[in-house]
């Protein structure tokens, strides 16, 4: 087996930097991405109960016609 080529200092130091940047920015990527994913099931969260509220404010709107109807009919009658 051949002996390894000599590796310039730069190319050495460059790849070293490199590495240790990838390295210093991980936890705030993660971090990053902890908060986006809260962020994201807060708002479906609030989506939901959005709906549920127009939900039972048709229901109630149901019922409220069909009390009034109710009353007119007895007040007929």
């Amino acid at each position: 087996m051949p002996p390894d080529p000599p590796v310039n200092a730069q190319v050495t130091d460059a790849v070293t930097q490199t590495n240790v940047k990838v390295l210093g920015e991980a936890p705030a990527q993660s971090m990053a991405m902890v908060y986006q994913s809260m962020a994201h099931s807060i708002s479906l969260a609030m989506q939901n109960a959005q709906q549920a509220q127009g939900g039972l404010q048709q229901i109630g709107n149901a019922v409220t016609s069909s009390a009034v109807t109710m009353i007119l009919n007895a007040v007929q009658k």
